[in-house]
């Protein structure tokens, strides 16, 4: 993911500016059609993701809308491919003229969060966010929605009862779906531990939820030792393995719910022979591709990022206008990547 050409691949080979590609990814305005046509073809040449959704023929009739995202970790693999993907979804539109205004939140306080959210107040028709589930942010939400701008939860559901809709994977068969991998990727039963990037993710519960109850249904052999918080963090979730690995010598499974999994892959590659602790995480990033490869890994959950932002981007559209109605949750199949099959 880390070579995937990127805007300023494209602004550099078409020979103008990073600020007129994405004018021309968001929907063409107020770019001559000679530039816009010159942009579509050097994001072709360099191979650009996008490139197939940068629709230069719009109808000028339709709507405009500004559309607001609130991100996490700018800097992350993963994030940097959402951002992307966003802005194509947004070019690829045929619904709207889409308008991305995308936000990082640099700290997960739900204070800072919300103040993020409410910095989006006059500013978009409509926002979707990948956030913690918290009264702060809650409330967030109800001030934008009293302004007339409705609010999507995206991989992790916040906000219930008035945020429009979740859109993204269902989270309690996500964790299904790692315990049975870790069931049948132990050498023989143990102990399984799991970490979540906190205890106001909602995601990550519904994964805990489903990983214990698969073990309390099919698991009898093993034991499921305490929740490890790692915030997300490559440094703890490393240390707090390594910790794992000497207090538990028949520790055979563990599973990342959330971010910090370079942490574990670093822990098992120093400690451990390949595929002598199962490890299953989410999302394909170099960092887990290259663990998949050399056997650390048993299994990567991945989120369907493209078709979760085509969708998400039509949905939106279809909130704004009010064309027609919005379900209140729009569940996506994983993208299931293990070491034979990638």
């Amino acid at each position: 993911m880390a070579n995937r050409p990127t805007i300023k691949d494209v602004a550099r080979e078409a020979g103008v500016s990073v600020a007129t590609v994405n004018r021309v990814i968001s929907g063409g305005l107020n770019v001559r059609s000679d530039t816009a046509e010159r942009v579509g073809k050097a994001a072709q040449r360099v191979n650009y993701h996008g490139a197939h959704r940068i629709n230069l023929n719009l109808p000028a009739d339709v709507p405009t809308i500004r559309m607001g995202f609130v991100l996490n970790k700018e800097k992350q693999d993963f994030y940097r491919v959402f951002h992307e993907n966003i802005l194509s979804a947004c070019a690829g539109s045929n619904k709207a003229h889409c308008l991305p205004v995308i936000e990082y939140c640099h700290s997960q306080a739900p204070a800072d969060v919300a103040d993020v959210v409410r910095s989006l107040a006059g500013r978009v028709d409509v926002v979707a966010g990948t956030m913690v589930n918290h009264p702060a942010i809650t409330q967030a939400v109800v001030e934008l929605k009293q302004t007339g701008v409705e609010t999507f939860a995206m991989l992790n559901d916040f906000a219930q009862g008035e945020r429009i809709c979740y859109i993204g994977m269902n989270n309690m068969k996500v964790g299904r779906g790692a315990a049975h991998m870790l069931t049948v990727s132990a050498r023989k039963p143990g102990k399984i531990a799991i970490f979540v990037g906190g205890h106001r993710w909602h995601g990550h519960d519904l994964r805990e939820t489903g990983l214990r109850a698969y073990f309390r249904e099919n698991g009898a052999d093993f034991q499921v030792l305490d929740t490890l918080v790692n915030l997300e963090t490559r440094q703890l979730t490393y240390e707090s393995t390594l910790s794992l690995l000497e207090r538990h010598p028949d520790l055979v499974g563990i599973y990342v719910a959330g971010g910090g999994m370079e942490g574990a892959i670093e822990a098992l590659r120093e400690e451990r022979a390949p595929g002598e602790v199962a490890l299953v995480v989410n999302e394909l990033t170099s960092h887990s591709a290259a663990a998949l490869a050399d056997g650390v890994l048993s299994m990567v959950i991945g989120t369907p990022l493209s078709a979760l932002c085509v969708d998400l981007v039509s949905l939106m559209c279809d909130a704004v206008s009010g064309d027609r109605p919005v379900p209140g949750q729009a569940f996506l199949p994983p993208r299931i990547h293990m070491p034979e099959f990638d």
